[in-house]
């Protein structure tokens, strides 16, 4: 692979406790973009790797087991390497509340499920994209 090809690639890490989902959102991301995907399958997995690593852009789930989607999203805007990297929520909760709460808390946008996957690559690249920018 040539050099340059490399260094435009992102690292997108991807929250789901369902493993097809994680795969199917993964699957979608690298057909699409430039991207290298790392999976989390639990909340504590998620918060780990996040205080760890930094990522260019992280899709996050919210309903799942222990500290959830939302104790997450608190967790990832309060860890050094990814205070700022851009959170897309994508989950099958559609409630106006937890959606205005997930932007309090710092998410910079949000899908609902079943995923739509134009509008799913197309939101991630204009992530990144203001995330090469900023």
């Amino acid at each position: 692979m040539p050099r340059e090809e490399t260094a435009t690639r992102h690292r997108v890490l991807i929250v789901d406790d369902e493993e097809p989902m994680r795969l199917l959102l993964a699957g979608m991301l690298t057909q699409e973009l430039p991207v290298d995907v790392q999976l989390a399958g639990t909340s504590e997995q998620a918060l780990r790797l996040a205080e760890k690593n930094p990522y260019d852009a992280i899709l996050l789930d919210l309903m799942m087991p222990g500290v959830g989607g939302f104790g997450v999203l608190y967790g990832v805007r309060r860890s050094v390497p990814n205070a700022a990297t851009p959170v897309i929520v994508v989950s099958q909760v559609t409630e106006k509340d937890a959606i205005d709460r997930c932007m309090a808390l710092g998410a910079n946008a949000y899908h609902p499920k079943p995923v739509k996957r134009a509008e799913l690559v197309e939101t991630v690249k204009k992530q990144l994209a203001a995330r090469r920018r900023a």
